[in-house]
């Protein structure tokens, strides 16, 4: 059965919690701290599933402004279903949703490689701060 792409589907922070699970992502997020997992789930405004049936296999999580800047927070594909192309149609699942906005992400150590080779850009001016402390 081929894979469908849904923009906007009806998914619960579980499904979203589940996902990360199923991927190497679920390393780097905080899914026993439910609380944060549905603040994190309810502040992304859009979202597009990748499907196997009825069965969610893939999902982009972004926060946008709809014009100018989509940050791609969650690029996550259940490891059973990695390197069939699922990430890149998501990608551009997301692009096609969000035709005038950029996409940015922060890249996992392990993805580094990825990007580059299905098109994206590396853009050399990202700064981040965790905490308010670190500000000199």
């Amino acid at each position: 059965m081929p894979i469908t792409y849904i923009a906007q589907p009806k998914i619960t922070a579980q499904d979203f919690i589940d996902i990360l699970d199923k991927s190497t992502l679920g390393l780097r997020r905080p899914l026993q701290d439910l609380a944060a997992m549905q603040m994190m789930f309810d502040h992304g405004n859009v979202y597009v599933g990748a499907y196997d049936g009825d069965k969610l296999v893939g999902l982009a999580r972004v926060m946008t402004d709809f014009v100018f800047t989509s940050y791609l927070s969650d690029l996550a594909i259940d490891e059973a279903y990695q390197h069939r192309g699922i990430g890149k149609q998501l990608i551009i699942e997301v692009k096609k949703f969000l035709p005038r906005a950029k996409i940015i992400l922060l890249a996992a150590p392990a993805a580094e490689g990825y990007y580059p080779k299905i098109g994206m850009r590396n853009h050399g001016h990202c700064y981040v701060l965790d905490s308010v402390e670190e500000i000199k």
